[in-house]
């Protein structure tokens, strides 16, 4: 069973779509085998049965990770008949950068990519989303764990923008970093544990600039392997952006760089 929860905006009395929910255990397993992208899936603790084995059996074909909950839990997302299982569609196709980057150097152009280690915030996710699309960055790299859900709410902030921009969703990013590096990407990663500047980067190479979460920044994985650490210069006595300010600022230094030199 599938059902769209709509709400009655505010300010002109229409309904939007909130989210798109399947119910049920075939329900799902439908969904998946038609290749719908699941954005999130929670199933009943303790749920046995011939049908959990076989959608168990599928996720792992697939790689879909799941959160097992109280039926509780699941009550309150819904009083409809869920048997146990609900999963949340992506309202966006998940893309990989393995076929995608070499599409953008088919092109011609030079690749400009953004990956996100650990943003977990839908409305940074939107922001960050709104600003690499209005820039020219070719995708956004995510993993699928510890990111944010592309939900109603980060479409809304993203202002369509993650309709539009290809989004990858990855299990390592760090594996990811090396592929990068093996085609001739440079990983540049934003981040207070070096002196260099952000401003010291020639980002005119093909570049994928790399934003970590506001707490702990980006994993030490990814710092490990990356052509440059760069640091945004701060000189207030906040000393700290916003995420999404913060990846703003860096891919505009990028965009600078590359625009046309006037003779």
């Amino acid at each position: 069973m599938q059902g769209n929860f709509q709400r009655r905006d505010r300010d002109h009395g229409e309904r939007r779509e909130v989210n798109q929910m399947v119910f049920g255990i075939r329900a799902v397993i439908e969904a998946i085998d038609s290749g719908k992208e699941i954005e999130s899936l929670f199933v009943q603790r303790g749920l046995s049965g011939s049908l959990i084995l076989e959608l168990k059996s599928l996720l792992k074909e697939h790689d879909i990770a799941f959160q097992q909950v109280p039926i509780e839990k699941l009550n309150r997302i819904t009083r409809k008949n869920h048997q146990g299982v609900i999963a949340v569609i992506s309202p966006i196709t998940y893309q990989n950068i393995e076929d995608l980057l070499p599409q953008i150097y088919e092109k011609g152009e030079t690749p400009l990519l953004l990956m996100l280690d650990g943003v977990t915030d839908v409305r940074n996710m939107g922001a960050i989303a709104r600003t690499a699309e209005c820039s020219g960055v070719h995708a956004i790299i995510v993993p699928k764990k510890g990111s944010a859900e592309i939900n109603p709410d980060a479409i809304k902030t993203s202002a369509g923008a993650l309709y539009k921009i290809p989004v990858c969703r990855h299990d390592s990013l760090s594996k990811v970093g090396k592929f990068l590096i093996d085609s001739g990407v440079q990983l540049v990663v934003s981040t207070e544990k070096t002196t260099s500047s952000i401003y010291d980067v020639d980002y005119t190479a093909p570049t994928c600039v790399i934003m970590g979460a506001e707490d702990v920044g980006v994993s030490n994985d990814l710092i490990r392997i990356a052509d440059n650490l760069a640091k945004i210069p701060m000189y207030g006595e906040i000393g700290s952006l916003n995420v999404s300010v913060s990846a703003a600022v860096v891919i505009y230094e990028a965009i600078r760089q590359r625009l046309p030199k006037k003779s």
